[in-house]
């Protein structure tokens, strides 16, 4: 009983705190208290932007004109497209646009993204993706951060374009982006995204190619005593997955090296108190959000018969469950991308996390 007690109570409130409490209390903390960055709009360092792709014949093109379209000096911006093996014509079509061409041997994205950086001399380097597009002072708003001596990395907002599809992310993304911007303004933020960032090229780091960008790297920043922070008018635009089905199926494989950096990474040794929260509230928890959802469950059913508010409990998670099998499209994208993160948890301790995946159209591997 009291085991069952325990467990009830404890995974209600780890989801409440990390879904519900933490980003309001993120939002208010950052009204009370900001951390500014020393912006400047006339620092215009030499920058390289790096593409990385593996088979994106379909897109390289485009990609490759939103970068030329930058308002951006022409003489201090380098245009690199550093290819993962790529076996259709992306490397012909990308050196006849321009780029500088770098040809990898099969190792997935950091590793391509790694040889990319360090060929380049340039003052800062700044990652897209083959299908992502810039606003034209996308990489001004980025780079003005770096005046500011204590900052490191910077991330831009990524923009979820409407699909013709049934995929919820967006909203999710919306949600996410308003916790971003608040742990950014208290300090630094817990995550970035590969659409559209940018290091100190002296800052940058070599990781695990398991890990990726995205959650090792502002961590990393952080223990070197910097700062990671979020450039909300840094724009870049992406369309989502179609459907619900298929982002579940990105999920998994994003939560795969997400479980491998939590377990592995030591992304909590040597943070501060305010940062170490912040991790654990935002990464380790959601991760674990599904885990939380199965101990919710079975506690709920133990302790049927011991108090109305456990028969509410449980009435709500079958709801919830009725409501995402009904196809209800909030409800269905929940219920999946939680149930991700659990199926991803299994995939890591069954068989490890490779480097690289076979893309679907518009993914990078």
């Amino acid at each position: 009983m009291i085991a069952a007690l325990v467990l009830f109570w404890g995974s209600l409130a780890a989801l409440a705190w990390t879904h519900v409490l933490y980003p309001a209390t993120v939002a208010l903390a950052a009204r009370v208290h900001t951390r500014r960055v020393a912006l400047d709009d006339a620092y215009l360092p030499s920058v390289a932007v790096i593409v990385t792709a593996y088979n994106e014949e379909g897109s390289i093109e485009r990609r490759l004109d939103n970068l030329r379209a930058l308002d951006y000096p022409p003489e201090l911006l380098e245009i690199v497209v550093t290819s993962d093996a790529s076996t259709d014509r992306t490397e012909e079509l990308a050196e006849a646009a321009g780029a500088r061409v770098i040809r990898n041997p099969r190792g997935g994205k950091v590793a391509a993204q790694d040889a990319a950086v360090r060929t380049t001399a340039a003052e800062v380097v700044a990652f897209s993706d083959a299908n992502a597009t810039w606003a034209p002072d996308a990489l001004r708003k980025l780079v003005r951060n770096f005046a500011d001596p204590q900052v490191a990395y910077v991330c831009g907002r990524l923009r979820l374009e409407a699909p013709d599809g049934s995929n919820k992310e967006g909203v999710y993304w919306r949600y996410e982006l308003v916790t971003r911007e608040g742990e950014s303004r208290l300090g630094s933020v817990t995550a970035g995204n590969g659409a559209v960032y940018a290091l100190l090229r002296s800052d940058y780091a070599e990781v695990d190619p398991r890990f990726g960008h995205d959650l090792s790297l502002p961590y990393l920043m952080v223990q070197r005593g910097r700062r990671a922070v979020y450039e909300p008018d840094a724009l870049a635009f992406e369309r989502p997955t179609p459907t619900n089905e298929s982002e579940y199926r990105r999920k998994v494989r994003m939560f795969e090296h997400s479980w491998l950096i939590v377990l592995r990474g030591r992304m909590l040794r040597g943070q501060s108190l305010g940062y170490l929260l912040a991790l654990l509230s935002h990464r380790h928890l959601r991760y674990a959000s599904g885990l939380l959802h199965l101990i919710l469950l079975a506690g709920s059913i133990a302790l049927l018969g011991h108090g109305a508010v456990y028969a509410v409990f449980l009435g709500l998670q079958l709801g919830l469950l009725a409501a995402a099998l009904a196809g209800v499209g909030i409800a269905r994208y929940y219920v999946l991308i939680t149930w991700a993160t659990v199926v991803a948890l299994w995939n890591y301790l069954r068989r490890g996390v490779p480097a690289t995946w076979a893309p679907q159209r518009g993914e990078l591997a």
